[in-house]
């Protein structure tokens, strides 16, 4: 089980790590909502594969949740960035 400091460890990591700062890049790069939302998951997957050796085994389905869900809203943010700086 996962104590509580793992967890947000897992998720700072993961914030600071590739979902995070590349999903708000690649966010900022397109004005479509759902597309930069699929780009920041398959940003999360391939960190969570990346960093497990590219074994599946290896992969536990709290950090694929985590990554995906940071690299998610780490896009959206970055397309939300894009929307207002557009708009201002």
């Amino acid at each position: 089980m996962l104590g509580i400091l793992d967890l947000l460890g897992t998720i700072g990591g993961n914030v600071l790590s590739l979902p995070g700062i590349l999903g708000l890049a690649l966010g900022m790069m397109t004005r479509n909502w759902m597309f930069a939302a699929v780009m920041g998951g398959f940003v999360g997957i391939a960190e969570t594969l990346v960093f497990a050796g590219f074994k599946l085994a290896e992969v536990q389905m709290i950090d694929l949740f985590i990554a995906v869900l940071v690299g998610v809203l780490a896009s959206s943010v970055g397309c939300a960035i894009r929307h207002k700086g557009a708009t201002v």
